[in-house]
């Protein structure tokens, strides 16, 4: 589907529903400006948004690795 700019600009709301079902071209001035598509989203994507923010900025893998080996040592 192809539209103006400016019937984008004012029903932007109806062409954000719609685009789920197709592609939005947009023109201005009868030139192809922009294309509204509905985003691919991978499952990697949806885990690191989930994941954002649940791990610590200061992680160290070294004290991480060794608590975890740890684990499994065998203590005579």
């Amino acid at each position: 589907m192809q539209v103006s700019a400016t019937e984008f600009a004012q029903n932007a709301d109806k062409y954000l529903e719609l685009v789920a079902a197709e592609d939005i071209w947009i023109a201005d001035e009868g030139k192809l400006v922009a294309k509204l598509t509905k985003p691919r989203v991978s499952s990697v994507d949806v885990i690191s948004g989930f994941l954002a923010g649940k791990v610590p900025e200061d992680i160290n893998r070294r004290a991480i690795r060794e608590e975890r080996t740890s684990r499994y040592e065998i203590n005579d």
